[in-house]
């Protein structure tokens, strides 16, 4: 809140009160620490002035005060509500990625901060979210356990109460699934939410609207659908001046900016805008990763090979057709988006148009580069939200946040309801039970065992018999990453063998390095034979 002071007093306010701060202080830091982590990393040093500095100015300010705008019955929802958060936040995490992408992203920037061509290492740590900045500079000593998805709950708790848009309160339970991890899907889902009731609610601050538009994009680049709605929200119904997005064009400057020095192009995973870097990934390496995101399209059910023979009438056809629960999302995305676009119509409304214009670019981009379900599922609460958005008063949002909580809650503390009676949903499997312990100490996972091994210049390290890198001491490679690079006949180096801090190129193998390279990949099969 203290930080977001200063932040509006240099950029105006877009949203008044308690959430409107936090919201612009979560802008403030990010971008800045973002900008720092190019020279320094992300370490207690950088936390612990930061926080000082917040709340110097949340008691010079006094803002605490605004807290006793609430009601008694508004204070005690928002309690409920909170405790309701904290408890699911307690769990174990069980998103795959939040072991083989979150942490060791978040390590990489609390040890060393944004490296140069990191994605020659681990193709993966490319995309470094700038949420995995904001959680990085936390996670010295404010948030050890990576929970801030948590507090970022809290603080959509308190929008949905200071602006009375009741109808908010039917999501916080689905949103409760994504609070274990500081996994970049929540935050994309409540800030899009957010200014999506903003736009709504005819805000005139077309200048905050397209950064806060933009920023949500930085943070996860499938949200490009926001960007093009503020941007035609600004020139088309407000008839704002150019000069007002100057503010988001930076930010995407400097999103740009982030992705050409670890991964070499401006948008990770796609080797679009060329600018000659010599770090950039190795075309080999970035053709396997094209052709996975391909497979995972249709869940790994059919090969390579076998998706290259499809028709056109195939390629629909079997993402329709995929087994499992996948399946019925991909098909409820295009009744949604079928749904919506009558709807549009009805109401001919300005506004409705360019939110389906906006959903419908989207859907293709994704379409075209990896149609996951995903990538896509900001869709269903977008098109709920402005559908349903008159309809959920106070009672009727209550009533479904206390029944889907309790539905939600159950999966968290039995994930064998989901494992038996959706075995499909494969991250059910992942779920750990609970504990008494989490109540004072989130669960978190624990994972030592690792091997350590060198090809040319670079000592890297290795999970033993798993393949994730959570806990793996720097620099950590994941097993598929090596075996994607042996096959294509390279392997990261360092550019300065004395210091980790300059970066890191591909290099084309020779006859010892690939005898070396075998050698770790026998070893890393024989591992998993051992008993």
């Amino acid at each position: 809140m203290g930080l977001g002071k200063i932040v509006e007093n240099f950029s105006g306010i877009l949203i008044a009160g308690i959430s409107g701060k936090i919201l612009h202080g979560i802008l403030g830091i990010s971008l800045f620490w973002t900008i720092i982590a190019f020279f320094i990393p992300s370490n207690i040093y950088v936390e612990i002035p930061t926080i000082l500095i917040g709340l110097v100015y949340f008691f010079k300010d006094k803002l605490s005060q605004e807290f006793y705008t609430f009601s008694k019955k508004e204070f005690s929802l928002i309690f409920i509500i909170s405790l309701v958060i904290l408890f699911c936040g307690s769990f174990y995490p069980y998103i795959l990625d939040h072991f083989g992408y979150y942490v060791p992203s978040i390590k990489w920037l609390t040890e060393f901060g944004l490296i140069k061509g990191i994605s020659n290492l681990d193709l993966t740590l490319g995309q470094m979210s700038i949420w995995h900045i904001f959680q990085a500079g936390f996670s010295n000593f404010s948030d050890p356990f990576l929970r801030i998805n948590s507090i970022l709950l809290i603080v959509y708790t308190l929008y949905i109460i200071e602006n009375k848009n009741w109808i908010h309160l039917c999501f916080l339970p689905v949103l409760l699934l994504f609070s274990q991890s500081p996994s970049p899907d929540l935050p994309v889902i409540i800030f899009s939410l957010i200014i999506l009731n903003e736009i709504l609610k005819e805000n005139k601050n077309t200048s905050l609207l397209f950064a806060f538009s933009v920023f949500v994009f930085a943070i996860k680049p499938t949200m490009i659908w926001l960007p093009i709605l503020s941007f035609s929200y600004s020139i088309l119904i407000v008839k704002s001046n150019l000069k007002n997005l100057i503010l988001g064009i930076l930010i995407v400057l400097l999103f740009f900016i982030k992705n050409i020095y670890i991964f070499g192009y401006p948008i990770f995973p796609v080797s679009i805008g060329d600018f000659g870097v010599s770090w950039k990934p190795n075309p080999e390496v970035l053709k396997i990763s094209s052709q996975y995101a391909i497979l995972k399209t249709y869940d790994m059910q059919y090969s390579y090979q076998e998706i290259q023979k499809f028709s056109s009438t195939d390629i629909i056809k079997n993402w329709f057709l995929i087994k499992g629960i996948k399946s019925k999302i991909n098909i409820l995305l295009i009744l949604s988006l079928l749904i919506f676009t009558g709807y549009a119509a009805i109401k001919k409304k300005g506004i409705y148009t360019l939110i389906l214009v906006s959903l419908l670019i989207k859907t293709a981009l994704v379409l075209i580069f990896s149609a996951q379900y995903r990538f896509f599922i900001d869709a269903f609460f977008v098109i709920f939200f402005v559908i349903f958005y008159n309809y959920f008063n106070q009672k009727k949002s209550i009533t479904v946040f206390s029944v889907l909580s309790i539905i939600f809650i159950g999966f968290l503390t039995s994930p064998n309801i989901l494992q038996t009676y959706l075995p499909s949903f494969r991250l059910g499997n992942f779920m750990g039970k609970f504990e008494m312990k989490q109540l004072y100490k989130p669960s978190t996972y624990d994972y030592n065992n690792y091997n350590s091994y060198k090809i040319g210049n670079l000592k890297f390290n290795v999970s033993e018999k798993y393949p994730y890198n959570f806990e793996t001491p720097l620099p950590a490679i994941s097993e598929s990453y090596i075996f994607d690079d042996v096959k294509a006949g390279i392997f990261p180096q360092m550019i300065d063998e004395k210091n980790i801090e300059k970066g890191f190129i591909w290099k084309k193998l020779n006859l010892k390095e690939k005898k070396d390279a075998q050698n770790i990949i026998n070893s890393i099969n024989n591992s998993y034979k051992q008993k």
